[in-house]
């Protein structure tokens, strides 16, 4: 399914919308820091804006880059867009992702969040099949509760948790 998106490293669009993540993660993290794509798709783009910014990133992804030893070190941030509402186990994940930061480190998380239960019954995000886990302010709250990590609300569909 995935494949079927046009993400490509060169669109414009594509980077304006990964954007979202990648200012408020950037004005939060220092020179020399290390981070980690987590689910960067086939055309990793959000860490070539994190090298041409200074800071260096890699890149994960269990379909298109499955590296393990990247998922054995230590970094500065993690960054998953788009990444949570695919996954059949994100407490675990997330828990995962968490234990790979360094002291002082952001986890950065991009997703649609529920505003309403009224507004969730005919929400488009609920029809890809590919969707199968959902959060709203109050689940990120908890997460954060869980993991002892302030939350950030940066906009609409970006959350960052941090630092630790």
């Amino acid at each position: 399914m995935y494949e079927l998106h046009d993400n490509r490293p060169d669109d414009p669009r594509y980077r304006a919308f990964l954007s979202r993540m990648f200012t408020p993660l950037r004005a939060r993290v220092q020179p020399g820091a290390s981070g980690l794509d987590f689910g960067c798709g086939p055309g990793p783009t959000l860490s070539a804006m994190f090298r041409a910014s200074g800071v260096a990133c890699a890149d994960y992804d269990p379909f298109f880059r499955d590296d393990r030893a990247l998922l054995t070190r230590r970094y500065d941030f993690i960054a998953c867009t788009e990444v949570v509402e695919h996954l059949s186990d994100p407490a675990g994940v997330l828990q995962q992702l968490w234990s790979m930061l360094q002291p002082g480190g952001w986890l950065g998380v991009m997703t649609k969040r529920i505003t309403t239960e009224s507004a969730f019954a005919t929400w488009h995000y609920i029809r890809d099949p590919t969707h199968v886990a959902f959060f709203s302010d109050e689940t990120f709250l908890w997460i954060g509760r869980r993991f002892g990590a302030p939350v950030h609300f940066d906009s609409k569909d970006v959350v960052l948790l941090g630092p630790i």
